[in-house]
């Protein structure tokens, strides 16, 4: 018996997940916007949301940002941060068609399928790039190699793919999709090509990843599951996906905790809570406190595993630093 079962499920209690919330990728995207403002102050241009979360995005605008859809939202000259979901190279020389100072916000794992995609279209190789069809990150991705790259969005799309020659086809994905999805699409895929290969390493971040464990564990044991996350945010539909198909009763996505309707609550005994991996960590405390003030006073953390990967800031951005630190000195 696990401790979770073990425990008296007489009373009101809150299972709650770790890992959960910031990722080291959108730590990295937050800092960047944060840093780019105070070494070179408002405003600073960001296009598209940073991380996709309405707070952090709100916060953001509060100290001097403003986000944009496309580089021509910008004026000439200006500094824009590129979001940490990537962007196609047309969209860099935009930018230096504008004058623009860019500063590179995309998770060095993001980069990472991006370098994977240019490396195996440049042998001519078919590309199926798993994930969902106008998310920012498969948008860019696509956009290193166009000619060679493929949307399959789900098992379904698999049916539809055509490609040169089988023996020279290789599949990527987006890096916040389910895991078990992606498999699922993957073995659809193998089904019609057998010689299909695989990424070098794993595409789907260890966060996302990580999140969706910890949730499958303690799903099974929960009534209802909360994530805290917003609508666009994949990995965030994500986990409550991932809760349903691991036994929860129920699952809902809130960006904060006022959106939690009582109705849910009504003869729930257990609650568990987990949030995305752009979601800061003082809205889940929020939710928690109120889940409190309805009786779930009693919380159990249940820790999968321990994330230590930190990023370091764009390398534009850290020479502007440190010239600035040194015409001070």
């Amino acid at each position: 018996m696990t401790e979770v079962e073990a425990t008296s499920r007489t009373g009101k209690r809150v299972i709650l997940a770790k890992p959960r919330g910031y990722c080291a990728g959108v730590d990295r995207a937050v800092q960047t916007v944060e840093e780019a403002l105070k070494l070179y102050g408002a405003p600073i241009y960001v296009r598209k949301q940073i991380v996709h979360n309405k707070h952090v995005v709100r916060t953001l605008e509060a100290q001097g940002a403003i986000f944009v859809e496309e580089n021509e939202e910008v004026p000439e000259g200006a500094t824009v941060v590129f979001s940490a979901h990537g962007v196609a190279p047309e969209v860099y020389e935009q930018a230096k068609a504008r004058s623009l100072k860019a500063i590179d916000a995309t998770c060095p794992l993001v980069t990472k399928v991006h370098q994977e995609a240019k490396r195996f279209a440049a042998e001519d190789y078919d590309i199926l790039l798993i994930g969902h069809e106008g998310h920012e990150e498969v948008i860019g991705t696509s956009g290193e190699a166009p000619e060679h790259i493929q949307l399959v969005d789900g098992p379904e799309g698999a049916d539809r793919v055509t490609v040169r020659d089988p023996n020279k086809v290789v599949w990527l994905s987006q890096t916040t999709l389910s895991v078990d999805e992606t498999m699922e699409t993957v073995a659809r895929l193998k089904k019609r090509l057998p010689m299909l290969q695989s990424p070098p390493s794993d595409d789907i971040c260890y966060a996302t990843s990580n999140r969706q464990h910890v949730v499958k564990e303690i799903a099974p044991d929960c009534d209802v599951v909360i994530v805290v996350g917003s609508t666009n945010s994949s990995n965030s539909v994500r986990l409550v996906e991932v809760a349903l198909d691991a036994g929860a009763r129920a699952g809902h996505l809130v960006d904060f905790a006022h959106e939690i309707d009582d109705a849910w609550l009504e003869g729930a005994t257990t609650v568990g809570l987990t949030s995305g991996a752009s979601v800061p960590e003082e809205l889940v405390q929020d939710v928690l406190a109120h889940l409190a003030a309805r009786g779930f006073a009693d919380v159990e953390e249940v820790v999968t595993a321990n994330e230590r990967l930190t990023f370091s800031l764009p390398q534009e951005l850290k020479r502007d630093i440190k010239a600035a630190a040194a015409a001070r000195a």
